[in-house]
């Protein structure tokens, strides 16, 4: 028994095996050598430069050398031929020793002479070109010019200086050879005259000189001409791409941006006066609303397209690419702000007008609408895409605020008296005047409680007779109190205006949004990225709606379909149908899905699980790539170091938007709640961004798990105090006056915004402008998920396979490697479906047995061999 063992373990040593555990055997794998990564890594490239390089110089050297040493070292290179490189006994005077005099022997005797000093200078240009990676002079035509040259300089030398056994070989065997063969065809002068000529020739090849006769006008100024080769440029321009490194400097211009201006003007208190009004009033800046699509800037991203499109044609780890630089033109010097007057009211009291005039319009060409090119080259997918112009969009009303001066100074009146009834004195006063709602900021005197005014919030709308009273006790970050009073005619903002801002034109955000304007008129844009998800609740008919919309044409505005997915849920049917149109442009849907807007709660659920599934995906891509978040992957994607045969690709952000979330949840509850609060937990680094909507802002609707991770909120007007703390987790949502008067909490602030009005035949322009486009051939589809309910209890059948089961095994095959996790990534699957099908290949035959945490061994080795296996199954 022992002798057999050890004849096994003999055998088994010699067929290569091993034994695992003492009880089965498996095959060792052979370690084989990429060589066509090899080929593909630049230090291979630097090495082959360097080696280059060094046979330049050595050259250089020993042909130097051979000019002044050649008559010592030509007997005994004679004598023994390539044997004096292995003959330790002789001595040479080349300064590279015997190599160096047997090398320079070959190239200056037997071959080309003097003109072999050309061969130093193509491969000094191929190591300069690989080894520093910046492209010297072309290698293909330097080749050919060495080619050229050589034949030529050693002909014309050996005619000149003739060929013998004593003298100087100054053109070499080759040249005295084709020299005497063109003697004896054409003559002495014959051959002399064809050797100007090809001289000739070749130096006006090379060179390309200018011949230009004298002009006979007296006084014509100098021109300078300019020799160019355009003829020798188009036929070599291929050649010359196969080792053009192209480097493009990053410059970027930042364009300064104005800030607000505010005229203070300070009267004397006329006597007896105890409180002064001063109402703050903030304009918009009038922006020029030009089109985007200029010529010249339509000319600039043509150009920077092209350079894209033959940099997208070099390896995947190749140099990095950048933008060309576009720098705005400067904004035009503003204006000297005119001189405010006083208004004097029937109270006796001063009102102090504290504002900024409408700015003038810009120049032409001076302020235009640009937007930034795009920084990645997958923007070639669609490299007409034009973005939406302002003009798609219509201003309503006057963007100016309406002022009443006899609505201040009665408001003014009211919150004095009232105060006073209550033994409360205030020693200042002002008003801020937003488009909906009045600022009245006081300062009360020494020793009144805070508290006191705040519980006379019911007090001071009784006595104003205005409903939507809401006092700010204190402001956060001033000294005063605020007391929010509705204006009688209200201003309406427009989306126009918010877009055509330059704070939304020339924003670095990632999601920039554009939601309203706030009490001093000042635009709210933020970036969603950073919220990173929003939640949007309020009564029927208050603006949730109108502020989805805003939200959706902001981002339409300012991405390109490369670079963000929406995922639309609209269980009401209605409110989002109008976005169906751009599904090739900006939506994700589920694969085999007919529509991308998704109105089924069984559907919704699918989404959602599949939104997960995609969620993990791209945190394996995050880990393979050493990345925390998508920002740093994308940029290392963009610097081509993330390879696309790994897995690797450009991840757009995912917007998922849900236009009525309490109907899902009374019809699904736990089976939207969980994803959703997945989602919100995990997805902000991997750019998935959730903007929920509901009308119903009860705690069975926004529990405890969905309000943690949602840290941004909107409220629109709602029905009771509860209500608004459910949102905010403070009141005050309930003292809206509806109409898209909103409340936003954002990074421990709550503020009042007018929400921008944007109206659906507005919408409609957007999209049908995107929609006539040239899109993708499909919409972004999500990976695929399978309801495990209704594969339970099912065994596995192998004449029931899976429909990717051929796919997957190709995969497999391809890559040698059996994971299960690759089939998860690569084909966008949930993880039991890729179990289960590595279950069924393993069935098949074609990977072995699961081994823990290792791959599994792939048993087919070939395509060739998979086919047959494949047929062979049915």
């Amino acid at each position: 028994m022992a002798t057999k063992s050890k004849k096994t373990s003999a055998k088994a040593s010699k067929n290569g095996k091993k034994k695992i555990d003492g009880k089965g055997w498996k095959q060792e794998k052979d370690e084989r050598i990429d060589w066509q990564k090899l080929a593909r890594d630049e230090r291979t490239w630097k090495i082959v430069g360097a080696v280059s390089l060094l046979a330049s110089i050595f050259l250089f050297i020993a042909f130097t050398s051979y000019f002044f040493t050649w008559r010592e070292d030509q007997s005994v290179v004679f004598s023994r031929g390539i044997g004096i490189l292995f003959d330790g006994d002789r001595s040479v005077s080349n300064l590279l020793g015997r190599l160096g005099a047997y090398i320079s022997h070959f190239f200056v005797h037997k071959c080309f002479g003097i003109a072999s000093l050309l061969l130093c200078t193509f491969f000094f240009v191929v190591g300069v070109n690989l080894l520093f990676s910046r492209k010297v002079f072309s290698i293909w035509r330097n080749l050919k010019y060495v080619t050229l040259g050589l034949l030529v300089l050693s002909v014309s030398l050996a005619y000149v200086f003739g060929s013998g056994n004593d003298q100087f070989p100054f053109g070499g065997g080759v040249g005295s050879m084709i020299s005497n063969s063109l003697k004896g065809a054409l003559g002495t002068v014959g051959t002399g005259a064809l050797l100007v000529l090809l001289a000739a020739g070749y130096f006006i090849w090379q060179f390309n000189p200018a011949f230009n006769l004298p002009e006979r006008k007296k006084a014509a100024p100098p021109v300078l001409e300019q020799s160019t080769e355009e003829e020798e440029e188009e036929e070599e321009e291929q050649e010359e791409e196969d080792d053009a490194k192209l480097f493009i400097p990053v410059t970027k211009g930042n364009k300064l941006k104005p800030g607000d201006q505010v005229l203070n003007i300070e009267e004397p208190e006329e006597e007896g006066s105890m409180h002064d009004l001063q109402m703050v009033e903030r304009e918009e800046e009038q922006e020029d609303e030009e089109e985007i699509g200029d010529e010249a800037l339509t000319m600039e991203k043509e150009i920077v397209n092209d350079l894209f499109h033959r940099h997208d044609q070099l390896e995947v780890n190749d140099i990095p690419f950048h933008t060309l630089p576009v720098t705005p033109d400067p904004d035009p010097e503003p204006e000297p702000l005119p001189p405010v007057t006083p208004r004097t009211f029937t109270s006796g009291l001063e009102l102090e007008i504290k504002t900024v005039p409408d700015a003038e319009p810009a120049e032409d060409g001076v302020d235009k609408v640009i937007e930034n090119l795009p920084p990645y080259e997958p923007t070639l997918d669609l490299r007409d895409y034009k973005y939406p112009g302002l003009e798609l969009l219509e201003t309503h009303g006057s963007e100016k605020i309406i002022q009443d001066p006899a609505e201040l100074e009665t408001n003014k009146n009211q919150i004095i008296a009232t105060l006073r009834n209550y033994s409360i004195e205030i020693q200042k006063i002002s008003a801020t005047v937003g488009p909906t709602v009045t600022l009245y900021e006081i300062v009360p005197a020494a020793g009144v409680r805070i508290s006191r005014i705040k519980n006379l919030e019911d007090d001071i709308a009784l006595s104003l007779a205005a409903l939507g009273i809401r006092i700010i006790a204190p402001i956060p970050g001033k000294g005063t109190i605020g007391i929010e009073v509705p204006n009688v005619k209200k201003t309406v903002v427009s989306m126009k205006t918010l877009l055509a801002s330059e704070k939304f034109q020339h924003n670095t955000f990632s999601l920039p949004i554009a939601i309203g304007k706030k009490i001093d008129n000042d635009n709210y844009i933020v970036d969603l990225a950073s919220m990173p998800h929003l939640l949007m609740a309020g009564a029927t008919g208050q603006g949730k709606s109108v502020g989805l919309n805003a939200i959706l044409v902001s981002l339409l505005y300012k991405k390109h379909p490369s670079q963000m997915k929406f995922v639309l849920i609209d269980p009401k049917k209605v409110e989002l149908s109008v976005y169906r149109h751009i599904e090739k442009h900006f939506l994700a849907k589920l694969p085999g899905e007919e529509e991308a807007i998704i109105t089924d709660t069984k559907k919704v659920v699918h989404t959602l699980n599949a939104l997960c599934i995609e969620m993990d995906n791209r945190y394996d891509l995050l880990k393979e790539a050493g990345a925390r978040n998508i920002k740093e992957y994308n940029e290392k994607f963009v610097k081509r170091k993330l390879n696309p045969q790994k897995g690797h690709q450009y991840l757009p952000f995912i917007v998922l938007v849900i236009d009525e979330f309490a109907d899902l949840i009374m019809t699904a509850g736990k089976e939207v709640e969980m994803p959703i609060a997945r989602l919100a937990q995990l997805a902000r680094a991997i750019g998935i961004h959730l903007i929920i909507a509901t009308q119903r802002p009860s705690v069975n609707i926004i529990t405890g798990t969905i309000k943690a991770n949602f840290p941004a909120r909107i409220a629109f007007k709602v029905s009771s105090k509860i209500d608004s703390r459910t949102i905010l987790d403070t009141g005050g949502a309930e003292q809206l006056i509806g109409k898209g008067d909103m409340l936003i909490s954002h990074n421990g602030e709550v503020t009042r915004l007018q929400c921008a009005f944007v109206d659906t035949p507005e919408v409609e322009e957007v999209v049908d402008c995107i929609s006539g486009q040239r899109g993708y051939p499909q919409a972004f589809l999500l990976p695929e998920y399978v309801d495990e309910k209704e594969l339970e209890g099912k065994d596995f059948d192998s004449a029931d396979r899976d429909s990717l089961f051929g796919d997957a095994a190709r995969l497999i095959v391809q890559n040698q490697v059996g994971s299960t996790s690759l089939l998860q990534r690569r084909m966008k699957l949930g993880y039991n479906r890729a179990g289960r099908l590595m279950d069924q290949l393993e069935a098949a035959g074609i990977v072995g047995p699961n081994q823990g945490s290792k791959s599994r061994d792939v048993l087919i080795k070939t395509e060739m061999e998979l086919q047959e296996r494949l047929d062979m199954l049915g």
